[in-house]
C-alpha cells in the first residue's frame, strides 16, 4: 500500500530536521507588510528579508511546508487549473533553506537522497537540468552544480537549462541565481522506450513534470541590470507537494491522490454526478477541488471576499469554482461551503487555524455563493433583456464587457447563452474592453524604484519608536521613486522613532532636521519586510549629516488612543457578545479607529451601550500599560495574549496588556502609557462588512470630545428654534404630531381636488382614433396624475388619457393607453412622453401602457396637447 500525504510531508520534514534544520511553521497565506506581494506565492517570501540583507537569521538551515496561492501577476495560473493535472491556485511547497550555512553540494546530495533513498523514486526515471549560463549577462555555465550531480546520476541525464528555466530572479531587482531543478517522467514503460524523457523536460509535458527547485542566490541585480555578488550565498529549494505525492502514489494526475480525492467524493455526493464520466464534468469536479482548498485556506487567514485587492482574487476564485458547478454539475444553489468541514479533518494537525474557524468559513462561502447566484440570475435577465430589445443581433463585446466588469457576470456564461440563442458573441471587442482597463490598472500601479543610495554602510536601521519620538540619529540609505510620475524619496534611517504602517496601524509622520537646519517633512512611514520607511516628497540635499528625527507628537498620541482603545474595546466585545468574537481586521488612525470582528447578527442598542460603557469604565480607571518585549510565544499563550488568525509570530513576541484578567493581546503598534490618556471613547456606527463579520467605527479623546460637543450645539440650537425648550424632545414630538394631523389634513383635501379633477375629465372624453382624454390640468403632484390615469381606466375601458400640468413651475406630462390598445394599435406610452417631452425641454420613460416625463419649459405644455389630439383625434 502506498504512503498517504500526510506520511510523505512528515517524511520529508523529518529528514531535514535530521541534518540540522529547524522546522518552522507556515507564514500566513496572505502576505502583510510587503507592498510588492498580495499573497505567499513561495516558500522563500517569508525569508525575504534574510536574502535582501535587512536582518539576520537566527537559525541558518530552516525547513518547513510553506501553503502558496498563485493566481495572479507573474505566476498566473488560474486559468488552467482543472483543465490539466498540475496546475493548481494553492497549494503546499515543501521547502530547505540555507542562510549562508551550506551551498550546492549539500543542497544537491540531500536532494538526491531524500527522493532515492527516503521516497525509492526509480533512479531511470529522474532528470536534473542546471543552467547552461547567459553571455549577455556575463554569468557562466553552473560547472559546480553539473558536477556534483554528476558523482550520482549519468551525465546523460543532466540537461542545460536555459535563463528562463534555469536562473531564478525575486523581480525586477533583488537577488538572484542559478538554479537546478529535478524532474520526474511518470509515463509507462512503453513510452519511454520509444522517446527518451530528455526531450520532454520543460516541454509541458503532463507525465514528465518538475517537482523539485534548488535554487543557489550568489547575486543582487541592481535597477541598471547589472549583476553583483551577495555577501552570502544562500539556498532556497521548494518541491511542490502535490506533484511529490502524484509521484510517489503512482497517479496520472494529482487530483487522483488522497489530497484531493475526498473532496471530489464529497462533491459527486452532493453533485449525484460522478467523476470519470465525461471531461467536461471532470474539469469541473477539478476546479472545485483546487478552489475550494485556496478560498478555505485565505479566509482562514483573514482575507474575506471582497471588490478589490486581495479579497477581489478570493472572490473570484470562488466564482470561477461556483460557475463551473452551475454550468457543468448542476448546482443551482450554493455547495462549495459543505465541503469545508471535509478541508478542516484533513488539515486538523497541518493548519489547525481551518478546524478551529470552519463554522465561520463555511458561513462567509455560503453568504458569498448565494450573492454569485443572485448575480447570474441577474446577468441572465440582462441578456435576455438584451434579446428582446435587439432581436437576432450578435452580443456586442462592449455589451460582454459591462456584464462581466459592472455585474461580475462570467464571460463563458455569455458566451454559452449566446450560442442557446443561435447568436456570436463579439470576443475581440470584449479583449480590447478587458485590454483596456488593463492597462489603465497598470498605468495606475506604475511604480519606478530607484535603487538604494548607502550612506552609512554600518548602520544597524533599527526602531526606537516604543520609547522615543524624537531622536537624533543618520540616514543609512535613501531611494526615489516614482509613483504615477510622481516623484518621492525613500528614507532608512539609523536609529528610527517613525512608527511604520501594519497591524491597521497607519504609519507615522514628522520631520526630519538636520544638523544645518536642512527640514525635510516626512509625510508617512511603511514597511517594507523588515525596514522602516520613512516617505518624503523633499529631495535631500545632504544625506551625510546627523538628523533629528522628529514624530508628530500630538497625531502619534490621538493614533495611540485609537489603538489602545480598541484592544479595550475587543475584550469588551467578547464580555458583551461571547468569546466567538475574534478580530478580522482594523484600521486605526489619528481621526478614528474601525474594528471588524467575527459575529453573525446586528448588535443590539443594548449591546452597544454596554460595549461603550465598559471600555469607558476601563478608561476611568487609568489602568497603566504593561508592555511584554521579546517574550517566548509559548509564554505569551500561557499570559493568555489573544493572537490573530491570518498573522505570522516569529519565536519571540510582543504582548500589550491593560489589567491581564481584561486585556492582553499580541501587537507591534504604539499605546497609551495609561487608559486614562484616551479621555472618552463613543461608538458612531455598527454595521455589517460580509457574512459574519461586524464593523464598529469610534472615535476617542479630542474627536469624541468633538463629537459629543457637536451633538450639545445642535440641540442648543434646536432648544433655541423651539423658543428655549427646557424638554426639547418633547416639544418635538408634539411638533411632530401636529406636522402628522396637518398632512392628512391636507392628503383628504388633495383626495377631494383629484376627485374634481376626475369628475371634470369625464366629462371632457373626445372620440377620435379611440375614446381619449387630453387636457391640462391642475394636480398637488405627479403620484395624483399617476392615480387619475389609473382611475379613470378602471371606468372607461380603451381609454387614452394625455395628462400636462405644472408643480412648482415645471411641466410633466403622464400618458395611459389601454393595454388592448398597446396590443391591437401598437402604441407605446414610453415612445409617446420621449417625443413630446422634446416640446417641454426635458425628457421621461416608462411602459408601454403607462410613461412619464418631466421638463423646464411650461410653454411647450400646448403643443403636447395639440401632438396629442393631432395623434389620436
Amino acid at each position: 500500500m502506498s504512503q498517504n500525504s500526510l506520511e510523505i510531508k512528515k517524511q520529508f520534514l523529518d529528514f531535514f530536521a535530521s541534518k540540522g534544520h529547524k522546522i518552522v511553521p507556515s507564514a500566513p497565506v496572505v502576505v502583510k507588510g510587503d507592498p510588492t506581494l498580495m499573497f505567499t506565492n513561495a516558500g522563500m517570501n517569508q525569508f525575504k528579508d534574510f536574502f535582501l540583507g535587512n536582518a539576520n537569521a537566527i537559525d541558518t538551515r530552516v525547513a518547513n511546508s510553506q501553503k502558496c496561492l498563485r493566481v495572479s501577476g507573474k505566476h498566473n495560473d488560474l486559468e488552467e487549473v482543472g483543465h490539466d493535472h498540475y496546475h493548481h491556485t494553492l497549494f503546499e511547497m515543501l521547502g530547505n533553506w540555507s542562510f549562508g550555512d551550506y551551498f550546492k553540494r549539500d543542497a544537491i546530495l540531500w536532494a538526491w537522497e531524500l527522493l532515492t533513498d527516503v521516497y525509492k523514486l526509480n533512479k531511470d526515471r529522474l532528470y536534473v537540468t542546471v543552467f547552461e549560463g547567459d553571455e549577455a549577462s556575463n554569468i557562466p555555465f553552473d560547472q559546480e552544480a553539473f558536477d556534483i550531480w554528476a558523482e550520482v546520476i549519468s551525465p546523460e541525464r543532466i540537461l542545460k537549462g536555459n535563463k528562463k528555466d534555469n536562473f531564478w530572479e525575486m523581480g525586477d531587482t533583488g537577488p538572484c541565481g542559478p538554479c537546478t531543478e529535478i524532474h520526474f517522467d511518470l509515463r509507462s514503460d512503453e513510452e519511454r522506450q520509444q522517446l527518451s524523457g530528455a526531450t520532454l523536460v520543460n516541454n509541458d509535458h503532463p507525465e514528465v513534470i518538475e517537482i523539485w527547485n534548488n535554487v543557489f542566490m550568489e547575486f543582487n541585480r541592481k535597477a541598471d541590470g547589472s549583476l553583483v555578488n551577495l555577501p552570502a550565498r544562500h539556498v532556497d529549494t521548494g518541491m511542490g507537494f502535490e506533484r511529490l505525492v502524484r509521484v510517489i502514489q503512482n497517479k496520472k494526475s494529482n487530483y487522483d491522490t488522497d489530497i484531493f480525492q475526498y473532496i471530489i467524493r464529497k462533491t459527486e455526493s452532493l453533485s449525484g454526478k460522478n467523476y470519470g464520466e465525461n471531461e467536461a464534468q471532470d474539469i469541473a469536479f477539478r476546479v472545485i477541488a483546487d478552489h475550494i482548498r485556496a478560498v478555505t485556506m485565505v479566509i482562514a487567514d483573514g482575507q474575506i471576499p471582497s471588490n478589490a485587492g486581495a479579497g477581489y482574487v478570493v472572490r473570484r476564485i470562488l466564482r470561477r469554482a461556483v460557475r463551473y458547478g452551475y454550468s457543468y454539475l448542476g448546482f443551482e444553489s450554493a455547495f462549495m461551503h459543505e465541503l469545508v468541514a471535509e478541508l478542516a479533518d484533513y488539515f486538523k494537525d497541518s493548519f489547525t487555524e481551518i478546524i478551529q474557524q470552519k463554522d465561520f468559513i463555511a458561513r462567509v462561502i455560503k453568504e458569498e455563493e448565494n450573492s454569485f447566484f443572485r448575480t447570474l440570475s441577474t446577468g441572465i435577465q440582462r441578456l435576455n433583456n438584451y434579446f428582446s430589445e435587439n432581436p437576432g443581433k450578435n452580443i456586442a463585446g462592449s455589451v460582454a464587457f459591462e456584464l462581466y466588469d459592472t455585474f461580475g457576470f462570467p464571460i463563458d456564461l455569455t458566451d454559452v447563452i449566446a450560442r442557446e440563442n443561435g447568436l456570436t458573441l463579439d470576443h475581440a471587442g470584449f479583449e480590447a474592453a478587458l485590454q483596456e482597463q488593463k492597462n489603465r490598472s497598470k498605468a495606475d500601479a506604475k511604480k519606478e524604484l530607484g535603487d538604494w543610495v548607502v550612506v552609512n554602510e554600518n548602520s544597524e536601521e533599527t526602531f526606537c519608536g516604543y520609547d522615543q519620538t524624537s531622536v537624533k540619529t543618520d540616514i543609512s540609505r535613501f531611494r526615489t521613486v516614482s509613483v504615477k510620475g510622481k516623484s518621492l524619496t525613500q528614507i532608512v534611517l539609523g536609529d528610527s522613532p517613525f512608527y511604520a504602517e501594519s497591524g491597521g496601524q497607519v504609519g507615522d509622520c514628522g520631520w526630519l532636521i538636520g544638523d544645518d537646519g536642512e527640514r525635510i517633512e516626512i509625510i508617512d512611514t511603511q514597511k517594507e519586510n523588515k525596514l522602516h520607511i520613512c516617505i518624503t516628497e523633499s529631495v535631500i540635499k545632504n544625506s551625510n549629516q546627523l538628523f533629528t528625527a522628529e514624530v508628530d507628537a500630538h497625531s502619534r498620541l490621538m493614533i495611540s488612543s485609537n489603538h489602545s482603545a480598541t484592544h479595550l474595546m475587543h475584550s469588551a466585545l467578547r464580555e458583551v457578545l461571547g468569546e466567538h468574537v475574534a478580530q478580522k481586521g482594523s484600521l486605526v488612525n489619528d481621526k478614528a479607529l474601525r474594528f471588524d470582528f467575527s459575529h453573525f447578527g446586528k448588535m443590539s442598542d443594548d449591546e452597544l451601550q454596554k460595549v461603550e460603557v465598559r471600555v469607558n469604565q476601563k478608561i476611568r480607571e487609568n489602568i497603566s500599560l504593561k508592555e511584554y518585549r521579546n517574550l517566548p510565544i509559548e509564554e505569551a499563550k500561557k499570559m493568555g495574549a489573544m493572537a490573530l488568525f491570518g498573522e505570522k509570530y516569529g519565536e519571540f513576541v510582543r504582548a500589550i496588556e491593560f489589567d491581564r484578567q481584561y486585556s492582553i493581546e499580541l501587537c507591534g503598534g504604539t499605546h497609551v502609557k495609561n487608559t486614562g490618556e484616551i479621555g472618552l471613547f463613543k461608538i458612531l456606527s455598527e454595521g455589517s462588512v460580509s457574512a459574519g463579520i461586524r464593523r464598529i467605527e469610534a472615535v476617542t479623546n479630542e474627536k469624541a470630545w468633538e463629537f459629543y460637543n457637536e451633538k450639545i450645539a445642535q440641540l442648543d440650537a434646536l432648544s433655541g428654534i423651539l423658543n428655549g425648550s427646557k424638554n426639547v424632545i418633547e416639544s418635538v414630538e408634539k411638533l411632530l404630531d401636529e406636522n402628522m394631523k396637518l398632512r392628512a389634513e391636507l392628503e383628504k383635501f388633495q383626495l377631494q381636488q383629484v376627485a374634481q379633477v376626475k369628475d371634470f375629465l369625464k366629462g371632457r372624453i373626445q372620440q377620435g382614433k379611440c375614446s381619449y382624454i387630453a387636457e391640462k390640468v391642475e394636480l398637488p403632484n405627479a403620484e395624483a396624475a399617476k392615480q387619475l390615469c389609473f382611475q379613470l381606466k378602471q371606468e372607461h375601458s380603451n381609454l387614452v388619457t394625455v395628462l400636462v400640468y405644472e408643480i412648482d413651475s415645471k411641466p410633466g406630462i403622464s400618458v395611459y393607453i389601454d393595454e388592448n390598445l398597446v396590443q391591437s394599435e401598437g402604441w407605446n406610452a414610453s415612445q409617446w412622453v420621449r417625443d413630446w417631452g422634446k416640446f417641454i425641454q426635458g425628457g421621461g420613460g416608462g411602459q408601454p401602457f403607462f410613461a412619464t416625463a418631466g421638463g423646464k419649459n411650461a410653454l411647450g405644455i400646448e403643443q403636447v396637447l395639440e401632438a396629442a389630439s393631432n395623434l389620436l383625434g
